[in-house]
């Protein structure tokens, strides 16, 4: 049985605590939604705020809601060089000893202590379809991307919940390397 996975790009973005939107756009606003994203309940928020780096800075980074318990900041490794900071690769969440940095909103700024990663790639499962292929929460996968500049990744994280949807995330590095997009599909092989 072939184990074929629909795939997103994942783009830089950020989630925000509710306190850090009231901050960045004022006191009780709330995010509007853009438009839904693949995991259920999440959604790009038509808001952006400015990212501010130690040698460069991002104008219109898309906030993703809803509020989160912390504030955290997702880039691409190429990101990371051209903004000055040194993320490291974590699972989202994991934001415990990375880099902080300054974020910028029409009614004010905050700079967080930590919460910048480059996130590491990962498959959301439905714990019906973990079941289905025997994938275990946190178990390392290989997944095949065919094509011209097919590859092969290791090192994809499972992610499985009851409230997850079939789909692997790659950030925007990953994806130009294999000339992938949002959409297409790869092959979990092991």
């Amino acid at each position: 049985m072939s184990k074929i996975v629909p795939v997103g790009v994942s783009a830089r973005h950020i989630h925000l605590t509710q306190e850090h939107v009231e901050t960045l756009f004022g006191q009780g606003y709330q995010l509007t939604e853009m438009k839904p994203l693949s995991q259920p309940g999440q959604f790009a928020a038509n808001e952006t705020v400015e990212v501010v780096g130690s040698k460069g800075t991002f104008p219109k980074v898309r906030i993703l809601g809803p509020a989160r318990p912390a504030t955290q900041l997702e880039i691409s490794q190429t990101d990371s060089f051209a903004l000055g900071v040194k993320a490291p690769v974590r699972e989202s969440g994991n934001i415990d000893g990375t880099p902080g940095i300054t974020l910028k909103g029409p009614a004010g700024e905050v700079t967080i202590e930590e919460g910048v990663i480059v996130a590491a790639r990962h498959i959301h499962f439905h714990t019906s379809d973990a079941e289905k292929w025997n994938i275990q929460d946190k178990q390392l996968l290989k997944v095949r991307f065919g094509g011209d500049r097919g590859v092969v990744f290791e090192n994809v994280v499972a992610r499985v919940s009851d409230s997850f949807a079939l789909d692997m995330h790659i950030d925007t590095d990953e994806a130009n390397a294999v000339l992938a997009k949002t959409g297409d599909t790869a092959e979990i092989i092991d």
